[in-house]
């Protein structure tokens, strides 16, 4: 076992920082969305002067949409 070239020192660099960046926008674009949502559903139920229920058939319809979109995101890079 030798030692790492410098080359190889930036290569594992730039593939653990692409991660990252990576990881980082997706928690910041899911939290963004997220705050987005909850404040379109309190803005609404303001308006109705009612409160925000989300029963379990909508839980399900918004689980199966996110997981629609998780999907999608995966097949993102296939050709």
């Amino acid at each position: 076992m030798g030692a790492r070239t410098e080359e190889e020192e930036i290569e594992e660099y730039v593939d653990r920082t692409w991660k990252l960046k990576t990881l980082a926008g997706g928690v910041l674009i899911g939290a963004v969305a997220g705050l987005a949502g909850a404040f379109l559903l309190t803005r609404r139920a303001e308006k109705n002067e009612t409160t925000v229920v989300v029963t379990p058939t909508d839980g399900i319809k918004i689980g199966l949409l996110v997981f629609g979109l998780l999907r999608a995101l995966g097949k993102l890079g296939e050709d």
